[in-house]
């Protein structure tokens, strides 16, 4: 039979037959992409083919289809290995908050460069827009300003009060849809609003730290009541550039992309060359500094191939 991943536990995988049942299956065997070495084999939104057991009801992963893109994340205690969040993806939304706990432009520009690098269209989320003062909607139009001119899509929303949730689920209509974000970025709460009939666990942030307490353990896939299905994934505190070219990294920014080749040396890094035609953009304003200041930050920090 074949089905699609919909639950990952670490040893145990739920698995969505075509013919609409569930079905509880461990693998047998090796999965891997080649020159990849991951934690998990196999991930949330898989397509794989499985067999029942003999004589039980739990069933054997056997064959995984070849993936149409995934996201993946270093292993939090395996600094060379690395953990697939999901697989076939049609987008990806980041919930991000500049309320508490505040999302650094840093950690949203990180989760740009990977979804790009990974093939994946993304959409901001500004959730807990009902704890917004003055002065944090005056920051919020100059942080989607910076966004929308270079291709992300930006909405307002609040899932406590459920202001804009209508358009996310316009958004994720028909479509398989990745969900990501620091824990306490209300990234539960806006699932249980567009999918009341699965309540997740909710926490309280943690004011000790104004980080968020991690509710979600493993990535889940919830089928949308109007048709498409919605990853879950854990809470993100730290995300880490992985399996990305230093040298070609600036391909991963649209508004670089574009330039690069104005530059007046062909192997320009964008860091100190005469000529830079990145860095002049910067200078005048047509780039803006915080995302120049992520793209130098990644540069220096990533091996030419991690």
């Amino acid at each position: 039979m074949k089905g699609k991943v919909i639950k990952s536990t670490g040893s145990w995988y739920s698995v969505l037959g075509d013919d609409g049942n569930s079905y509880e299956c461990r693998i047998k065997g090796k999965f891997r992409i080649k020159g990849l070495k991951t934690t998990n084999p196999i991930a949330v939104g898989d397509m794989v083919d499985f067999e029942m057991e003999p004589g039980e009801e739990t069933a054997i992963i056997n064959h995984l289809h070849e993936r149409h893109n995934y996201i993946i994340r270093k292993s939090v205690n395996l600094s060379k290995q690395t953990q697939i969040i999901a697989a076939n993806m049609d987008q990806a939304i980041l919930v991000v908050t500049l309320a508490l706990p505040r999302t650094s432009l840093g950690f949203i520009d990180r989760f740009l460069l990977t979804a790009e690098a990974y093939h994946i269209p993304a959409i901001l989320l500004f959730n807990k827009y009902d704890l917004y003062e003055e002065a944090d909607k005056e920051y919020l139009k100059a942080v989607q300003e910076i966004y929308e001119s270079i291709g992300y899509p930006c909405y307002e929303i609040s899932a406590l009060t459920g202001f804009g949730i209508d358009k996310v689920k316009a958004l994720i209509k028909d479509k398989t849809t990745l969900f990501s974000g620091h824990s306490g970025v209300g990234k539960s709460s806006l699932i249980n609003a567009i999918v009341p009939e699965n309540q997740l666990k909710t926490a309280e942030i943690s004011r000790a730290h104004q980080k968020g307490m991690h509710t979600t353990t493993f990535a889940e896939m919830f089928t949308l009541p109007d048709g498409g299905f919605v990853i879950d994934t854990p809470g993100i505190r730290e995300l880490g550039v992985v399996d990305i070219d230093k040298y070609e990294l600036s391909g991963y920014f649209p508004e670089m992309k574009e330039m690069v080749n104005q530059c007046r040396f062909n192997n320009c890094t964008h860091t100190q060359e005469p000529g830079c035609a990145v860095i002049k953009a910067v200078e005048e304003g047509r780039i803006a500094v915080s995302r120049y200041e992520s793209y130098f930050s990644v540069f220096h920090n990533v091996d030419t191939r991690v």
